[in-house]
């Protein structure tokens, strides 16, 4: 059975080990909150480590209370620390002034399990056929449609002849700049990453 104080222990030590990447961040120094509370600078270390993230995702890693949550962040906006953006129903959180248009909207796709395994698998061949990608990513042919039509009307994909990234040394730079961030799906890319950036679809 875990005990509260456990509990409390295992938020303290989380929101410390991101307060570390917040202070460090140059996107982070707010100024001086007046607070004790290690939650702001590890809000905004957590968003420096992790830029796309949507709300519930943040708040349930960093175990903070839904509300304590919003006023940290609302106040880091206002500060200028972190800038978020609306995307469909969820809110994605970004280090103020770091970011392209383009680049958080490819951050904000590649937070989503299936788009980012898409992108990933067109980075690493780029002649795969739509069916082949259902294959891949265990996934129905309409649910890859559905995908690539979002894709594109997002700018990140072209159907023009088959599919393609329409930025890919981009999209690729955001992937292993933050592969820590996403899944296993992304890691081995940093051993291709050579290769890859040379690909001219």
């Amino acid at each position: 059975m875990t005990r509260e104080g456990d509990v409390d222990e295992d938020k303290r030590a989380t929101l410390r080990r991101f307060a570390a990447l917040g202070a460090a961040s140059p996107f982070a120094r707010f100024g001086d909150s007046g607070s004790e509370s290690d939650a702001p600078d590890a809000i905004a270390g957590y968003v420096s480590a992790h830029p796309g993230t949507h709300f519930s995702k943040l708040r349930d890693d960093l175990k903070l209370g839904t509300g304590e949550a919003q006023h940290h962040l609302h106040r880091l906006e206002n500060e200028a620390v972190v800038t978020s953006q609306k995307d469909g129903d969820y809110r994605r959180y970004f280090p103020a002034g770091q970011f392209s248009e383009f680049e958080q909207v490819a951050l904000g796709y590649l937070r989503r399990s299936t788009a980012r395994g898409m992108l990933v698998t067109l980075l690493r061949r780029p002649d795969v056929t739509a069916s082949e990608l259902a294959t891949e990513l265990d996934v129905s042919r309409p649910t890859v449609s559905n995908y690539a039509a979002d894709l594109e009307t997002a700018g990140l994909l072209s159907r023009e002849d088959g599919y393609a990234v329409t930025e890919p040394e981009t999209v690729l730079t955001l992937l292993i700049r933050y592969a820590d961030s996403f899944g296993d799906d992304v890691a081995a890319l940093a051993g291709e990453a050579d290769s890859l950036l040379r690909y001219d679809p």
